[in-house]
């Protein structure tokens, strides 16, 4: 008989690659991991991990019963859920995971919805950015997590999460008031190729749309300044030492002197904001009305 629990730790090796990670994000010991990894091979009868100088990588039986470990937990999300609507479940906590800007334009709105609708939810925020929130709901330190698009993220079809989708808002242009562009109705991406940059650090799901964008322009962004704060982004740009893309979103109530914002010409780069969840968790009682005055809040911003 195969024990869930060790499931979760096969699951949580494939997707930290080392059993050291795998521990940290478990909150378990490496020996721990390791010994569990052990058992799982004696029920199973297979060898379902190697391991080598770069880390863990799962053995074809591994990937096999990985597949299958999907499917297993997802049922298990779904009958917690079901035993929880059973037993009313109209109190609790949910713990939410976003990005600063994504918590002030749905978040903070839902948590305002559901003290009037659901006042029996208690809701926990954590803000955290979106490649860092997804693997927080896989590893069940949160229970949602509201992320952005960006390369190397789980697709929407993943059979570990079930997604939600929330919003998407363009980038803006924020030059100096001095710019050679300040004074045009649009921005074309294509002109400040030869420009400095400021954006987001590597990792950070806008780096990635800021970079995809000024490819498709033709060209590679010259990012000389990084910030993952767009006041941060935005002050540079108004002591002229350089240009941003930034989330139209992220402009709202901030000091705009010295910065001249412009629509980007042509198709505006885009991020696209969604809530996740582990599969089958999406019927909990106490997750759905969250996900429910998400996607409200989203409707009415």
């Amino acid at each position: 008989m195969i024990e869930a629990r060790r499931l979760h730790i096969l699951r949580a090796v494939a997707d930290h690659r080392t059993v050291t990670a795998a521990a940290a994000a478990l909150y378990l010991t490496p020996s721990a991991v390791s010994q569990q990894l052990t058992a799982l091979e004696q029920e199973t009868g297979h060898r379902l991990v190697e391991r080598g100088a770069k880390g863990v990588r799962l053995t074809p039986a591994g990937e096999i019963l990985l597949s299958h470990t999907h499917a297993v937990l997802a049922q298990l999300e779904r009958a917690e859920a079901e035993l929880a609507a059973y037993g009313a479940g109209e109190a609790g906590t949910v713990t939410v995971a976003a990005f600063a800007t994504g918590i002030a334009q749905v978040v903070a709105p839902s948590v305002a919805r559901l003290a009037r609708s659901a006042p029996g939810i208690r809701i926990r925020v954590q803000d955290a950015e979106g490649d860092a929130s997804l693997p927080m709901v896989l590893d069940r330190q949160v229970d949602v997590a509201v992320a952005v698009e960006y390369r190397g993220a789980p697709a929407a079809d993943d059979p570990r999460l079930t997604h939600v989708p929330l919003y998407a808002e363009p980038f803006d242009a924020v030059v100096p008031v001095t710019h050679r562009l300040a004074d045009g109705p649009e921005v074309p991406l294509a002109e400040l190729a030869k420009d400095p940059w400021i954006g987001p650090y590597p990792g950070n799901p806008c780096h990635d749309v800021v970079v995809l964008a000024c490819e498709n322009a033709g060209f590679q962004p010259r990012l000389e300044h990084s910030s993952d704060d767009f006041r941060a982004v935005v002050a540079l740009a108004s002591a002229d030492v350089g240009v941003a893309l930034v989330p139209r979103s992220a402009l709202r109530g901030m000091d705009l002197a010295g910065v001249v914002v412009r629509p980007v010409d042509g198709v505006a780069p885009t991020r696209r904001v969604f809530a996740a969840v582990r599969r089958g968790a999406e019927e909990h009682p106490l997750i759905r009305p969250v996900l429910d005055a998400l996607h409200a809040a989203a409707e009415d911003a």
